[in-house]
């Protein structure tokens, strides 16, 4: 296992961008490979989630083509375009992948099975196994189909109108792709508003697909077609980057090109709530998605609470909201959050546990964390702020977002972090540790 020591900065400065976003990246070789045509898609990001996405629908019989600068070439077959795999579909870490690609081969007229690494195969698929059962795919796995492996024999769907018992794309997402082999409308009610990266882009490509709040319906056996694709930067993997230069005496950074599909960008509302200065500039779209520029400085935090639907657009944001919480003046709550507990590791226990190595306040609750922040005194040392943290060994639990918000909080510890297991940071964001180095100072 791979480790690095991250050294205190003394600040963050300079302008970047960063990767492509890893949901619209994988919607797109989905989406794309059922399309008549061809689609290209550009600043696809090259993690290893994403490519194993790539190499799934390949062993379908999909051609696909890396080419330079990231562009991903998808030589789409139309929705009765899929061969049977002649082996196992391996997705490797991406929860992504397995779900809604479920809902992809439970419209096929075919047997498949699809599996994961160990964190997969604890993940909860009960939550997807249930509604494309009701559609007519037959579906095998452990814990009565609620564990992966999963072995699917699909085809002959019929619409169905569902609703989901948590706010989950990657739930909602599985139906509506099912829906597209089955006649007539398929209607998914959500209890709060998830990502929406699947509606936009499925109306991208030709499916009628209407949205009125929580209800989102879609007409069954459309005919897609090939487009041309520009994936926005990843506001999960800028995030880091926005909270290191929040968190950091100093610092002034500006992301670019970055996703703020509102559905998502909880992150940039909740650092708003504790007083970070930012600046959301150069707002434009492309084929669906709202994108900007992203200015922030570093900030006099303060505590705040956190619950209800902003949860959901920051879900994946969390681990990092926990971090930027240990220097804030005074508590912050976070609630609802107990989709953490079932992600690629308990994200609640693994925070909880990798911040008190670093000396912070946190409490651990069922479904979230309390912090008690700890404003930087007025001490240097190496010219470096304390920030209350203290450098420590930690360890990522095979976790890219533990990994990569523990490698953050280093930047303000007194000493050195070393973190362990740092392998995992490869399925969404290859050049993290590489880009951070190139902004701090």
């Amino acid at each position: 296992m791979r480790q690095i020591t991250v050294n205190p900065a003394e600040s963050i400065k300079g302008q970047i961008n960063v990767p492509g976003d890893k949901s619209i990246s994988h919607r797109a070789v989905m989406i794309g490979s059922l399309s008549e045509g061809v689609t290209r898609i550009q600043n696809f990001l090259m993690g290893e989630d994403c490519l194993n996405t790539l190499r799934a629908f390949r062993a379908m019989g999909i051609q696909t083509e890396i080419g330079d600068d990231r562009v991903v070439t998808i030589h789409g077959n139309g929705l009765d375009g899929l061969c049977e795999p002649e082996d196992v579909i391996d997705i490797g870490n991406s929860g992504t992948s397995i779900r809604i690609m479920s809902g992809v081969l439970a419209g096929q007229p075919f047997y498949s099975v699809i599996t994961g690494d160990s964190s997969i195969r604890r993940r909860p698929m009960g939550r997807i196994t249930e509604p494309l059962r009701k559609m007519g795919a037959r579906i095998f796995g452990r814990g009565n189909g609620t564990l992966a492996p999963l072995t699917i024999i699909g085809g002959d769907l019929k619409s169905i109108y569902y609703k989901t018992p948590v706010a989950s794309a990657q739930v909602k997402s599985s139906i509506l792709m099912a829906g597209l082999f089955a006649n007539g409308y398929t209607t998914v009610t959500e209890p709060a508003q998830s990502r929406d990266h699947t509606e936009r882009m499925l109306r991208f490509f030709g499916a009628e697909v209407q949205s009125d709040g929580l209800n989102h319906q879609l007409k069954g056996l459309p005919r897609l077609k090939g487009r041309e694709i520009i994936v926005p930067g990843d506001i999960s993997s800028a995030a880091y980057f926005l909270v290191a230069a929040a968190i950091t005496p100093g610092s002034e950074i500006l992301v670019k090109d970055v996703g703020i599909n509102p559905t998502r960008a909880g992150i940039l509302e909740a650092l708003k709530q504790m007083g970070a200065k930012i600046q959301v500039e150069n707002h434009r779209k492309v084929n669906g998605e709202p994108i900007a520029d992203i200015r922030i400085y570093h900030s006099k935090l303060r505590g705040a609470t956190f619950k209800g639907d902003v949860i959901v657009r920051m879900i994946d944001e969390i681990p990092l909201l926990a971090v930027a919480a240990t220097q804030a003046e005074g508590e912050t709550v976070i609630r609802d959050a107990k989709e953490l507990r079932v992600k690629e590791t308990d994200r609640i226990a693994a925070m909880t546990k990798e911040l008190r190595q670093m000396g912070a306040e946190v409490e651990p609750i069922e479904d979230g964390m309390i912090i008690s922040g700890n404003p930087p005194p007025t001490l240097f040392q190496r010219g470096v702020q304390k920030g209350g943290l203290r450098g420590a060994e930690c360890d990522s639990h095979g976790d890219h977002r533990i990994a990569m918000s523990v490698a953050v909080a280093a930047l303000i510890a007194d000493g050195e972090t070393t973190i362990s297991d740092i392998d995992c940071v490869q399925t969404s964001f290859p050049s993290f540790f590489k880009l951070l180095d190139s902004v701090r100072r």
